[in-house]
């Protein structure tokens, strides 16, 4: 059964993540069919703005640590890291034909990938009480990737505090911040978020497409800086295992800089 659901209404495009029995955590198979839901939003002739939200508690839990994390070091070292050989969801946003902008509707967790698709959509619409969270420093990753972007809108500072801590963030903070631009009762995300869409619909597509497409080949540049500059090999220490480790059998992690 699909966890990504994809229907058409009205001009916009519904991307759903569903698995929420699992806090639509992402595996290979979701990246996979994500990646296909974005192409089928930019193909659909009918489709002007897409909406992307999550079925359930939460908008996305980021990546399902028990199938992407909890491996051998011989597969690590083969795939180059956990999800590295899966489709980049980032892909269709930077190599699409047509640049349709993407609303991003959030509530409960959005967490790792979730925070970092929400933070590449075109504009971010949250629910009273997300709550948000760069996990990639606590779970021995790089954390880097966030804090371009966030540097980028000019929160250098903010992506300071909050990546290097991993600390949570609610949706308030986000929205007194600047992350997030619209900020929306408990439960109405996905309304708010059709207002949104409808709003940008009353413009020209063909201008609104040429703004998305400066803005993600903007985008595009931070993630290839990112990736050039990024610590290689930290999915291979014994820290990053510890605390994929950790987290599956809900215990604290003892961390030995290894």
């Amino acid at each position: 059964m699909s966890a990504i659901k994809y229907e058409q209404r009205d001009g916009i495009g519904y991307i759903t993540l569903d698995r929420p029995e699992k806090l639509n955590a992402i595996n290979d198979a979701m990246a996979e069919e994500l990646r296909d839901a974005l192409y089928r939003l930019d193909d659909d002739r009918d489709a002007l703005v897409g909406i992307i939200s999550g079925n359930g508690r939460a908008f996305c839990s980021g990546a399902d640590v028990q199938q992407r994390q909890i491996k051998t070091r011989e597969e690590m070292e083969r795939s180059g890291g956990p999800g590295a050989r899966s489709p980049s969801v980032a892909l269709p946003m930077y190599r699409c034909t047509n640049f349709k902008p993407i609303v991003a509707a959030v509530h409960g967790y959005v967490l790792g990938f979730g925070l970092l698709f929400a933070f590449l959509s075109d504009v971010l619409v949250a629910s009273e009480g997300a709550r948000f969270q760069i996990t990639e420093v606590r779970r021995g990753l790089n954390g880097g990737h966030f804090w371009a972007l966030l540097a980028h809108r000019g929160l250098a500072s903010f992506a300071d505090d909050i990546a290097i801590t991993g600390r949570f963030f609610l949706a308030e903070e986000g929205a007194a911040k600047g992350v997030v631009q619209y900020l929306a009762k408990a439960g109405e995300h996905v309304k708010v978020a059709e207002e949104v869409a409808r709003e940008i619909m009353k413009n020209p597509p063909l201008a609104v497409r040429a703004l998305v497409r400066e803005r993600r080949a903007k985008l595009e540049a931070i993630d290839v800086q990112a990736f050039a500059t990024r610590t290689p090999n930290l999915h291979l220490t014994d820290d990053f295992r510890e605390s994929a480790l950790a987290f599956v059998e809900k215990r604290a992690p003892v961390f030995r800089g290894q």
